[in-house]
């Protein structure tokens, strides 16, 4: 038999309704258990105290909606020996697969879909002689502007991933005066609109009510999962948890374009935050 020594935890709890702080004591009485016995002898503890034990269990992310990973074809990957170092670095990190998403900006980034699917093609041939198992698909990071807005009007195919998932950006310091009306041309053209680390635009901050209206509309965020280490800024981290706690954040993205922001990767999953995304949100990587 095993006996819990009477101790007392003090500890203060502060009322939703802001309150005065009341100094709780909470006391642990004797208890035993059988061990040899098959039956187990009831054991009355407060669940405010066993709550203190609780861990978050994070889920471990198998599928990667952001990144660039297509040698050659934008900021990311400048080859495919590179391509294959940070496949096999993804795999290490028990992701089975990865959407690979280049950018498409006019006058930088001028990537058709018909390169950027040549293109994985190519490097997919390249996995197997690597002997990789974990699976690549492609889609496209899209920047916003008249032109994106334009192809919306014509119906131009665009490159989606899982259940018609379009990927936007849009500049970091000043917010698209249309960017409504681009959501609302993505989900006439049937698109689901996915709003590219929204925690790193500098417009956003303090603007909490104008996201959740976009939201509440249907659009949809990822947010980049070194956001929540601070690798960006401080910032970038501060807006990613805002989000995080109003559970509204659909996709955590790496957003990978080196073999560094794998590394700090391997933290992010370790982290309070990381847990708390998958508590407060339903992250649909694992889906797709």
């Amino acid at each position: 038999m095993v006996f819990c020594q009477k101790k007392t935890l003090h500890y203060h709890y502060l009322k939703k309704n802001n309150e005065l702080n009341k100094l709780i004591k909470i006391r642990f009485y004797p208890c035993r258990l059988l061990f040899r016995s098959k039956a187990l002898i009831n054991i009355k503890l407060p669940l405010l105290v066993l709550s203190f034990f609780k861990k978050n269990t994070p889920v471990n992310l198998k599928v990667d909606v952001h990144s660039h990973l297509l040698p050659g074809l934008d900021d990311g990957s400048p080859s495919v020996e590179n391509s294959i170092e940070l496949l096999q670095a993804f795999e290490s990190l028990g992701y089975e697969k990865v959407i690979t998403t280049p950018h498409v900006i006019p006058d930088q980034y001028d990537n058709t879909s018909e390169e950027i699917l040549s293109v994985l093609e190519s490097l997919r041939k390249e996995m197997r002689t690597a002997g990789l198992t974990i699976k690549i698909e492609a889609a496209a990071e899209y920047y916003l502007d008249e032109y994106l807005i334009e192809r919306l009007d014509k119906k131009e195919e665009l490159l989606t991933f899982g259940n018609q998932y379009l990927l936007f950006e849009t500049p970091y310091v000043n917010e698209p005066v249309f960017i409504g009306e681009a959501i609302f041309k993505m989900q006439s053209a049937g698109y689901q609109p996915v709003l590219a680390h929204p925690e790193r635009y500098l417009y956003l901050i303090g603007k909490d009510e104008k996201v959740m209206q976009w939201v509440e509309k249907g659009l949809k965020l990822q947010v980049n999962l070194n956001s929540l280490k601070g690798y960006y800024s401080k910032s970038s981290k501060k807006l990613a948890e805002s989000f995080i706690k109003k559970g509204i954040v659909s996709f955590l993205g790496s957003d990978c374009h080196h073999i560094k922001q794998l590394e700090v990767l391997k933290e992010v999953k370790e982290s309070r935050l990381y847990a708390k995304a998958f508590d407060k949100c339903e992250i649909l990587n694992n889906h797709l």
